[in-house]
């Protein structure tokens, strides 16, 4: 299986993740401590490992290679593209949400006076 890379590097965990292997972070550990897990022919039992292009992960119990390519021109703007829309519909998500708390804000009433006190 190839994995195609569109940063610098990867965590295993994140890899992991990503590929649907785990269901969350915290599952690495046990995940780990379960499975072999081979890093270019080295075990390797670091969630944290960072993986480069060209690397080669096995996971021997799974049935499972793992190698990280480099994406294409093409891929890689279409990468871009969506990584702009995902923040611009956060920005405006995050616009939205303080124009509806703002809304949300109500003047202070005075308190109420009871006669007598």
């Amino acid at each position: 299986m190839n994995y195609k890379l569109f940063d610098e590097f990867i965590t295993l965990q994140a890899l992991l993740k990503d590929l649907g292997i785990i269901q969350s972070g915290g599952a690495v550990k046990a995940f780990l401590a379960e499975n072999q897990v081979f890093l270019n022919g080295q075990e390797e039992n670091r969630r944290g490992k960072k993986l480069y292009l060209q690397d080669n992960l096995q996971i021997p119990n799974l049935d499972l290679q793992i190698q990280l390519i480099a994406p294409s021109q093409e891929e890689i703007a279409e990468h871009q593209e969506a990584l702009a829309e995902k923040k611009r519909v956060a920005q405006l998500v995050k616009e939205l949400n303080k124009q509806q708390n703002s809304d949300k804000a109500k003047p202070k009433r005075k308190p109420v006076r009871f006669p007598g006190r």
